[in-house]
């Protein structure tokens, strides 16, 4: 997904099947072994923040909206590198990590519904207002306001980069390089509209650059003028218990929850895929 290439990021009409011999046990054990497993580690994770949080410390980000913060990141990376390195090799990884991003923005969509408190979207959108005042207080004309997840301004952050980056994936799945290879739904639109979507592919890719800049920059800023370390927060999950109060800490990360998010994101994609016209098997644009 890069503004650098001019090979699209998605692959047309990938068709990949496996036949997997299905193990000797009841699915409902399965399924309760699995979940039975989900359900211990959180009720570890939830001791462990009770004895944190007398330790000075309490638990503010799950894991895994940690995991789906630093994958996502890497992902963007990596997506770019790819698409900029290019070549048939590196492609066809750029076309697979186009398709893993979908199951990603699409894991952080639901986890911002059904998530732990910091990681739902009802927790830290605010209106103008509120970001209005949150400014003041960033730059010294007002009250500081102290938050521990997302602030206001960081909320809107998160959801601009949700949007780019959806957008970037939305329009690989129609792009085309004119040489070989082309998005999976680029069979339904016109070749005017394929090239008008491939330009803005990339070209948003820009926008994405200066998304990771302005929140690098963010981090920057907090770190030696507020002297906040955002950082580590992000690696643990843990802040220091004066700037959580007790009543904002989250007691588990939900490992359960997220488990059948996973298992519902493994669903859209094979959807989303599953449902692209029917082309060559090799997916390249020889014609």
């Amino acid at each position: 997904m890069s503004s650098d290439s001019k090979i699209a990021p998605a692959q047309a009409g990938a068709r990949t099947g496996a036949a997997l011999d299905a193990p000797q046990v009841a699915p409902a054990q399965a399924a309760g072994a699995v979940l039975g497993g989900a359900e211990a580690a959180g009720a570890t994770e939830a001791a462990g923040a009770a004895e944190a949080a007398s330790a000075g410390r309490r638990l503010v980000w799950d894991l895994p909206l940690r995991a789906f913060h630093w994958l996502f990141a890497a992902s963007i990376l990596a997506s770019w590198a790819t698409a900029t390195l290019g070549g048939f090799n590196w492609m066809q990884w750029h076309i697979r990590l186009g398709y893993w991003m979908i199951g990603l923005l699409s894991f952080r969509v639901l986890w911002g519904f059904v998530g732990p408190r910091h990681a739902r979207f009802a927790s830290f959108l605010a209106g103008p207002r509120a970001m209005w005042r949150y400014a003041k207080g960033l730059t010294g004309s007002a009250e500081p306001i102290f938050t521990a997840g997302h602030n206001p301004l960081g909320g809107v952050m998160v959801i601009i980069m949700l949007l780019l980056v959806a957008f970037q994936v939305s329009t690989g799945l129609f792009a085309t390089d004119d040489i070989a290879w082309t998005g999976p739904y680029n069979p339904t639109v016109s070749s005017a509209t394929a090239h008008y979507l491939t330009r803005l592919h990339h070209l948003n890719f820009n926008l994405i650059w200066a998304a990771i800049a302005l929140h690098v920059g963010a981090i920057i800023y907090y770190a030696l003028i507020k002297k906040q370390n955002l950082v580590p927060p992000m690696v643990t999950g843990w802040k220091r218990a004066e700037a959580v109060s007790a009543d904002e800490a989250i007691e588990s990360s939900e490992l359960w929850k997220a488990l059948i998010v996973m298992v519902v994101c493994v669903g859209i994609v094979y959807a989303v895929l599953a449902g692209a016209p029917h082309v060559a098997p090799d997916s390249l644009n020889f014609d």
